[in-house]
């Protein structure tokens, strides 16, 4: 060995640097052979989720943050067979740079573990919206959704109290127990969210609705795009996007209308109060006539319901099946023009119309 690897430099001997150089360099080299070997080793632990992703999938979700943790566990664990460079040891806030530099470290190294871990539920999720789109049931896929993001959540979590413990070195046990004395001020502080997020349990297992349903809400009538942890998103019926806390969706009034079982149609036709009974009566058998003509119709009613000072009311009503909205319209369009005919024909007048 040359003699100048062994001068020191910065407390430490320079074949020191030189080794951590190379194995960092050799690491950044082979890090997209070693972590598709490493892909490849997790995908064969879980034989069954062949069947509905395949490994091509699970690399390019797990591939790169697979790389880069693995890289910078290396970068830690490598640097921390360093001696801490005298020089550069200096006190900020009665706290060492060394004891910076080192929950610099390891608080990058758990960044990557976590978004490796979200990674890895994203590649759960998957399977599992494979295996909810092939039933008919669509509340599958929006609970695949708000677990998804429910378990995110928890690994974000678990991210923070890793840090906690092994940054700061904070005895988690203790640090959970002091927390329980202001646990009722947090629970106060957040509760909105609180009951956000119990709602949205309820939501999914009571299951009002489900994510295309058509819903009125309060003043809102919309299709539900997507049930979060805290809040629905409605895309309404002007094409706008509205967020609805969860716990104003189970409170409030809700009326589902795509789980209705007809259409329904009312039609009123306000006449002359001067009008024969005789063209009325004629009039309600032609409607009715009408009306059993029409194939989509299941029921219907036409009756005289109203006589009043200046009018007389006739109301028509029927119901169709739950078909699409625009051939229900059709039909509406089609029974009033056919209205409109048969007072003509009848040469009754309508209300506020002039008589001779």
């Amino acid at each position: 060995m040359p003699s100048f690897l062994k001068d020191s430099f910065l407390n430490n001997p320079i074949s020191s640097y030189l080794w951590i150089l190379a194995i960092i360099v050799a690491m950044l080299l082979f890090k997209g052979i070693i972590s598709r070997l490493l892909c490849g080793f997790l995908y064969r632990l879980f034989p069954g989720a062949k069947k509905y992703v395949s490994r091509n999938q699970f690399v390019s979700l797990v591939l790169v943050p697979m790389q880069w943790f693995i890289v910078w566990t290396v970068i830690v664990f490598s640097l921390d067979k360093l001696n801490f460079p005298e020089a550069f040891k200096f006190e900020l806030y009665k706290i060492s740079t060394q004891q910076i530099a080192e929950a610099a470290g390891k608080t990058i190294l758990i960044v990557f573990f976590v978004r490796l871990l979200t990674r890895l539920i994203d590649f759960f999720a998957l399977i599992f919206e494979v295996k909810a789109n092939q039933t008919a049931d669509q509340s599958d896929n929006q609970l695949v959704v708000f677990f998804k993001d429910f378990f995110k959540a928890l690994a974000v979590i678990l991210g923070a109290l890793l840090v906690t413990r092994f940054v700061f070195h904070f005895n988690i046990a203790n640090l959970i127990t002091g927390l329980s004395i202001v646990t009722a001020a947090i629970a106060l502080s957040t509760r909105e969210s609180l009951e956000n997020l119990i709602a949205s349990f309820i939501i999914f297992f009571d299951k009002p609705f489900t994510a295309g349903d058509l819903v009125k809400v309060e003043s809102i009538t919309g299709t539900i795009e997507k049930i979060g942890l805290r809040s629905t998103r409605i895309r309404t019926d002007q094409k706008t996007y509205v967020t609805m806390p969860n716990k104003k969706m189970v409170d409030s009034i809700l009326d589902n209308l795509t789980l209705r079982t007809q259409r329904k149609a009312e039609i009123k036709l306000e006449l002359h109060v001067s009008t024969p009974p005789s063209k009325i009566e004629n009039l309600i058998q032609k409607v009715e006539v009408l009306l059993q003509q029409v194939e989509e119709i299941e029921n219907s009613s036409v009756v005289l319901t109203e006589v009043g000072l200046k009018s007389v009311t006739v109301s028509v009503e029927f119901f169709t099946p739950h078909i699409e909205f625009a051939k229900f319209q059709q039909i509406k369009q089609d029974v009033n023009l056919n209205l409109l005919r048969f007072v003509e024909s009848l040469e009754i007048i309508l209300a506020g119309g002039k008589t001779d």
